[in-house]
Formats: structure tokens, sequence, C-alpha cells
């Protein structure tokens, strides 16, 4: 385990889990992941170096052995051998450099990828850009802010929700930062 700095951070990091408590006895430490293995959470399972944030407290560890367990992910840290030392990681919000993340199928996005992208109808109108992706246990659903005015004529962020999948969604073309979705402006 080595302490980092802003400057030696990865340009690419995304926030993918949280170290909630410790595995065992032998320095192994339980994450809970933002995504589930087969859905970005497998990227835990992949990686070799983890960088960990609390605070303003900067570290980075060589994944070591990593695997699902349960509804979580338990993994050995490199520079943690016994329960204290997995314990006293506890808090430590858990990234990854994107460049280490699995590759997926033609069809397959990670959300960090959505996000930012600008979303167009199959008019051409500007629907807005993608704010975040929610996930409502059926499918994901892109959550996209654009400018709007409240009633009394202030600039404001408004919000659409469009389900994230084939029916609404045409194409996706990340090289040119746009999705285009069949839907309506005034939906």
């Amino acid at each position: 385990m080595r302490a980092e700095t802003l400057a030696s951070w990865p340009a690419d990091a995304v926030e993918v889990g949280a170290i909630v408590d410790a595995y065992g006895l032998k320095g192994w430490v339980k994450v809970s992941a933002h995504a589930d293995a087969g859905r970005g959470g497998d990227a835990l399972l992949s990686a070799r170096r983890w960088w960990l944030l609390r605070g303003d407290e900067r570290r980075s560890a060589p994944a070591l052995q990593a695997r699902t367990h349960s509804d979580s992910v338990v993994a050995h840290l490199g520079g943690t051998a016994d329960r204290d030392e997995a314990f006293a990681l506890r808090g430590f919000r858990v990234y990854l450099s994107r460049s280490e993340f699995p590759a997926l199928e033609a069809d397959e996005f990670y959300w960090v990828d959505l996000i930012g992208l600008t979303v167009v109808n199959l008019a051409g109108f500007e629907l807005g850009r993608v704010a975040s992706m929610i996930d409502n246990g059926a499918q994901s659903v892109l959550r996209i802010e654009y400018p709007a005015t409240d009633k009394s004529g202030k600039p404001v962020a408004d919000e659409r929700l469009i389900p994230f999948v084939g029916v609404y969604v045409k194409t996706v073309d990340q090289a040119a930062k746009q999705i285009v979705v069949d839907w309506e402006a005034d939906y």
C-alpha cells in the first residue's frame, strides 16, 4: 500500500465502490460495489491496482485477489496482512482506472461512458445531456438535464427520464458524444 497525491492519481479514475468492512482474519476487505458483477462490478475483479480515497487521504494498492461473495466483493490488497489492517481501510472509496475495465460487447456500455453525452431525438432536436443513470430494477434509465425556466422566468435545470432500452435508444455514438433516441421533447 502506498500513499498517493492528486498529481499521482490517474486522470481516468472512476469510483466503483467503497470498503465497508474487514473480511476474515488474513487482511481481506469487503467492498460494496456500485454495480453487480456482469454489470460493471466485474471491473473490481480484474483490476490490478485499486485507488483508495477517504477525505483527503489517497492511497493505492495492488489487488492480489478479488472475488464475489454474496452481494459484495471481497479482496486481498497488497499491504494488508491481518484483520486490523483491513478494518482500518473501512470508509475508503474505491476507484479504478477506466483503462482497466474489462472490454464489453459492441452493444454494451459502462454508465460512466454515457454520462455527459448529448441526447437528440430522431428529428435532430437536442433533448439535453446525460447527467446520471438510474437502475430501476427492470432496466437502466437515462437522466437527462436540460435548461428550462421556472414560473418566474428564472433559468433552471429540468430533467427527462428515458429508459435505456432498444425501443427508445436508437444509436449511441461515443466518438460523436451523442445518443439518438425515439423520444419527443414534450413527453
